[in-house]
């Protein structure tokens, strides 16, 4: 029997950047919040059995209200001020999953992933511990030190990461308890946890999509209602 795949759906930021004085993933496009098009993505795909949304402090009733027609929610917890902290408070929730879970941590701000970058995923973890979603980048990459480029890695190497990143829970669990020991941690993603501590676990990169697209600046809105609409019946 496969093993049992929970989906995070992490929703713990409150989109400062946005300017628009509530969490992004409240914000409507194609006329429902950010955040229920990033659970109806997981709710409706057949290998996902659950799905647990870790919302901003301060939302989670709306939070509630957006989950409860999900078949798959099993609940809403509070995040942290973080992104580590928010996918700390995940990992609490699920403490009574076995270590061979898998599990996927999603941007709530990502709205539009779809089945095939899941699939990718799911199929990367039966043969590895850690899965990222990486695209391509169409610009230069350079590495810039007191205002001067200090090197420039040649672009085939380079991707920008997205989400879902997938697990298998025993492996992101370990990684956190070697993070949180670690009083100079600092991290923007999952992935990056695992790659600083346990530097063994090789992270499989599956091919993204390039409209999954994170809801982050007023301009990106106007690019997600137009994907909305675009795919509405």
């Amino acid at each position: 029997m496969a093993a049992r795949t929970v989906a995070v759906v992490l929703a713990g930021g409150i989109g400062e950047r946005m300017g628009a004085g509530r969490p992004k993933q409240l914000i409507e496009v194609g006329g429902r919040p950010i955040l229920a098009h990033a659970i109806a993505a997981f709710d409706a795909h057949p290998e996902v059995g659950e799905v647990l949304v870790v919302m901003a402090a301060g939302h989670l009733r709306e939070a509630g209200v957006i989950a409860a027609p999900f078949r798959s929610v099993t609940g809403v917890v509070e995040g942290g001020a973080t992104r580590t902290a928010s996918t700390v408070a995940a990992l609490r929730a699920l403490e009574g999953h076995p270590d061979d879970t898998r599990v996927l941590f999603h941007d709530a701000a990502r709205p539009f992933v779809d089945a095939p970058v899941i699939d990718r995923v799911l199929d990367a973890l039966d043969g590895h511990d850690a899965v990222a979603v990486g695209v391509p980048s169409p610009d230069t990459i350079v590495v810039v030190e007191d205002g001067v480029v200090a090197s420039m890695p040649p672009r085939e190497t380079m991707s920008r990461f997205q989400t879902p990143q997938g697990f298998r829970l025993g492996t992101i669990r370990k990684a956190y308890e070697l993070a949180l020991a670690d009083p100079a941690l600092r991290a923007t993603d999952d992935c990056g946890i695992v790659h600083r501590y346990l530097p063994d676990v090789p992270i499989r990169v599956v091919a993204g999509s390039e409209r999954n697209l994170k809801v982050t600046q007023p301009l990106d809105a106007v690019v997600a209602e137009h994907l909305a609409r675009r795919d509405l019946p």
